[in-house]
């Protein structure tokens, strides 16, 4: 953490001169009092410098306080906001399989609830744990200083306290990281059934994900409760052994004083000071704590931070891809490939495939054949298993992710439109695009006519994940986004296939128009898509085991193409 505490280190300092100014002017209290009471035996002339002096510090402890509450809220928002920052800018950079294993609601959740714990940690806890250790360490020098046998008699007990906030300490620790952990998987309950709450409700399953959320905050109680039990344990521990310390300390004390070797003002400063340090240390328990459920939010982020990034996008600077003479665009040479969530389970096997410069192929083939792999692995997503993918006579592993990238657009079957205006998302495939340039796209797109009868036209809000469009709709906004992004390489997958019949003219007559000039890989389903293309691929088994324009694949009498279209035109 003191990465993001260096940058203000000027202010952190400050914030600790103050809280130990703060300490001292606090531990100084009881001896002033302890006079206040000598002088009204001995020394009444003194007893109203006394109380001025009292009275200085008073506010001199208010001032020293008010700077460091100040100071430190200062560093700790600004290192915090890094912090975050630098979480956010990790976990955009990490590759899409980290994604497959972690749900969102998780790491939403590690990005505020943990951060919220250090954000309590940096304000309160952190300076209270040092305010207590100043006050402990501090309190027993004087203490030493007014009655070395007094204080002797006082710690007897200090050894066994220390062990058991050891012990204790340990328990509360796990049961902290416990709940931290459960939290987080709470929250994901909440994330999922809210993000597909059309499904939940379709499906009538309320009451499933309702059960599921009372499920999964009854067993956060549960630990949460564990925890404070142990908690109220060690801190029911502490008052007893400290308070009936200090009534013995009391007793003692008055046996000093009847023997003439302690003054009334010094014992009365004793107990104050014993007040003080018992006070600070029944309250290293709650604070121990709080530190303990820093440590495991700690614990989390670092986890996150350790994960290899899939590259460092902060400074990239576009490399310069020439194609070589006469190299297919795209070639993919016996490649293997296995998700790594299911290494055991062949996707591609021997998949070899050429793409020339400024073709359409169409990937046709059953369900989990293949295809969109083909397009994950063109979009770098994930790295082969085992054979080469090549880009204009360049080894995939040569080229930056993102290089590569910035020449292609990508329109999806399941389209993902963010929740901010039609113009946004157009335009997020070039944010620095001009008005003119959005609306060409959305023209080219078959999108600017429906546009134009909203009434705020490209300024349109269209809801969490274009929810306020139809899918024809979000399809048009998708590939106007693509034109925009003028790509070198199209990649459209299944892009038609939930659309009705006058939407997908439209789409079909905007795709089209996309495709001219351009390297286009298409899967598709329906033949209106497919038979337009220069090359048709047809997959089977993670293999192109067919080749060819449409009229070649049509004429083999037993080709699985053939069977494909026959079974359409039925």
């Amino acid at each position: 953490m003191y990465t993001y505490i260096r940058p203000f280190q000027g202010e952190f300092l400050l914030g600790m001169l103050f809280l130990l100014l703060s300490s001292s002017s606090n531990l100084a209290f009881p001896a002033f009092l302890g006079d206040l009471v000598d002088a009204a035996q001995n020394h009444p002339e003194k007893i109203n410098t006394i109380a001025l002096t009292l009275g200085g510090l008073l506010l001199a402890q208010a001032v020293f306080s008010f700077g460091r509450i100040v100071f430190f809220e200062r560093v700790a928002q600004r290192a915090l906001a890094a912090l975050r920052q630098a979480m956010y800018s990790h976990l955009i950079d990490l590759p899409l399989p980290f994604f497959h294993n972690r749900r969102v609601g998780e790491l939403t959740s590690r990005l505020q609830s943990d951060i919220g714990v250090l954000q309590e940690t940096f304000t309160s806890t952190l300076a209270e744990f040092i305010r207590q250790i100043v006050v402990i360490a501090g309190g027993i020098a004087l203490l030493t200083y007014t009655s070395w046998t007094l204080t002797l008699f006082m710690l007897a007990i200090l050894p066994l306290v220390v062990l058991l906030a050891v012990i204790f300490g340990s328990r509360i620790r796990k049961y902290s990281k416990q709940v931290q952990d459960a939290s987080a998987e709470s929250n994901t309950v909440v994330e999922e059934s809210l993000s597909a709450i059309a499904t939940v409700k379709a499906y009538t399953n309320e009451n499933r994900e309702r059960d599921r959320y009372t499920a999964s905050t009854l067993h956060v109680a549960r630990l949460a409760i564990t925890g404070g039990i142990l908690r109220g344990g060690f801190a029911s521990f502490l008052i007893l052994g400290l308070f009936g310390a200090l009534v013995a300390v009391v007793w003692k004390g008055t046996s000093l004083i009847s023997t003439g070797e302690l003054a009334a003002g010094q014992l009365f400063s004793f107990v104050i000071y014993s007040g003080f340090i018992g006070g600070s240390i029944g309250g290293m328990a709650d604070v121990y704590a709080r530190l303990q459920k820093a440590v495991g939010a700690t614990e989390a982020l670092l986890d996150m931070l350790d994960e290899g990034v899939e590259e460092d996008s902060k400074d990239f600077s576009q490399t310069p891809i020439i194609p070589a003479e006469n190299a297919p665009a795209i070639s993919f040479q016996s490649v293997n490939f296995s998700y790594p969530t299911r290494p055991d389970v062949p996707v591609l096997q021997g998949f070899s495939l050429d793409i020339e410069p400024g073709t359409t192929v169409a990937l046709v083939g059953p369900s989990g054949a293949g295809k969109t792999t083909v397009v994950q692995l063109l979009l770098r997503f994930h790295d082969c298993t085992e054979g080469q993918l090549m880009f204009g006579g360049f080894a995939a592993d040569r080229l930056p992710k993102k290089a590569w990238r910035e020449r292609t657009a990508w329109v999806p079957q399941d389209v993902i439109l963010f929740g901010h205006s039609i113009r946004e998302n157009i335009a997020y495939g070039r944010p620095d695009a001009s008005e003119e340039d959005i609306i060409q796209s959305a023209k080219e797109a078959n999108a600017w006519e429906f546009i134009q009868r909203f009434p705020d036209g490209l300024d349109t809000q269209i809801g969490e994940r274009g929810v306020q469009l139809s899918g024809g709709q979000r399809q048009r906004i998708a590939i106007a986004r693509a034109v925009l992004r003028n790509p070198q390489i199209l990649l459209l997958d299944e892009a038609t296939s939930s659309l009705d019949a006058e939407s997908e003219a439209l789409v079909q007559e905007a795709l089209q128009r996309l495709m001219v000039g351009r390297t286009s890989l298409v899967i598709a389903h329906r033949l209106s898509t497919v038979r337009n293309a220069d090359k048709i691929a047809f997959l089977n088994h993670g293999q192109v085991c067919e080749w060819g324009t449409h009229d070649t694949l049509m004429a083999l009498p037993q080709g699985k193409y053939r069977q494909f279209v026959d079974q359409q035109l039925r």
